[in-house]
């Protein structure tokens, strides 16, 4: 599966059942596995800003489905 392919896909928190954004970037280590996804946060008209970007690691996404990636993510919540 490539990155273009995660990027498509909705990110929805499991414990609210929230989107959450979608990806933007990855942090991948030098032997080419992903550590974590970079999530744009969904935007509104006041929050404008890069630092609301979350970092998904790894290890929290439960499920990557055809059209939705399932995430454990309490920093959220």
């Amino acid at each position: 599966m490539r990155l273009s392919d995660l990027q498509t896909k909705n990110i929805v928190n499991i414990n609210d059942g929230k989107n959450i954004g979608t990806i933007i970037d990855a942090n991948i280590t030098e032997t080419g596995t992903i550590e974590a996804l970079i999530i744009e946060a969904n935007k509104n008209f006041f929050s404008l800003n890069r630092e609301s970007d979350i970092e998904i690691k790894w290890q929290d996404i439960t499920k990557i489905g055809e059209d939705v990636i399932l995430v454990k993510n309490s920093a959220n919540e």
